[in-house]
């Protein structure tokens, strides 16, 4: 009986020690806040937010052993939520700058923009001289919205909530023109007839990943799996499998 007893007991520890090692192996989960209206990059397809973005953060989040929780939020809202912890990263095609740089720290470049002009084939603007005094529709707080009312003036500014929303007012001759990164403005292009895009580009930033100021553990790690990616040509795959190659 007392034989019975130790190995029940043994059988005992022993479950509760395999119990312990399986939650201390457990995932953690990486909060990712982005704003899913930004084709290629982030978009909604089949009731879910994929793009660049979306499959580069999963995986990340796969090489740090965690599981990608991914919210669709308003775009100016980002930085403000992963500097006061309520999301552990940022990314949403998101520009390096000195504004954003005062609240949130940027990880390593992990893709190049483009800020372009869309107009109608008919427009009289024919290069970025001819913007002056012109009605522009911009994402509010992107760095299309900044650069344009540092160059153009407050009020030749019109903001929306969505790139999507000041092409259909560009469409509804409210404005005059729309300045937005290369590529969703190739989308809203290709899926609205009678616009295209000036040659000239208007500005050529690099995309970052917002991670809050005091968490330069997350920051290293977040480096260090881009790092990986790009050694490994998973990120360029990434990439391709949305911009494939002119």
């Amino acid at each position: 009986m007392k034989l019975f007893q130790k190995l029940l007991a043994a059988g005992m520890a022993l479950t509760m020690l395999l119990a312990m090692t399986a939650c201390g192996g457990s995932k953690g989960t990486l909060v990712m806040a982005t704003n899913a209206t930004f084709p290629p990059y982030e978009f909604i397809e089949d009731g879910k937010i994929v793009g660049i973005d979306a499959e580069m953060a999963a995986a990340i989040a796969e090489k740090l052993n965690m599981t990608l929780e991914i919210e669709d939020v308003e775009f100016g809202s980002i930085v403000g939520g992963v500097a006061s912890g309520k999301y552990d990263i940022g990314v949403a095609g998101m520009t390096v700058d000195p504004d954003r740089l005062e609240s949130v720290n940027f990880s390593e470049s992990y893709a190049t923009g483009v800020q372009v002009v869309i107009v109608k084939e008919d427009s009289a603007i024919q290069s970025l001289d001819d913007l002056e005094g012109k009605k522009i529709g911009v994402q509010q707080d992107t760095t299309g919205d900044i650069y344009s009312t540092d160059d153009f003036g407050e009020e030749n500014i019109v903001r929306y909530n969505k790139g999507a929303d000041a092409v259909q007012a560009l469409v509804s001759d409210k404005i005059d023109c729309v300045i937005i990164d290369n590529e969703p403005a190739k989308s809203f292009v290709q899926n609205n007839a009678g616009l295209k895009i000036l040659d000239s580009e208007y500005a050529v930033e690099d995309y970052a990943i917002a991670i809050a100021k005091d968490n330069d553990e997350l920051l290293k790690k977040v480096n260090d799996a881009l790092a990986e990616l790009k050694a490994e040509g998973k990120l360029q795959e990434i990439i391709d499998k949305y911009i494939p190659a002119e």
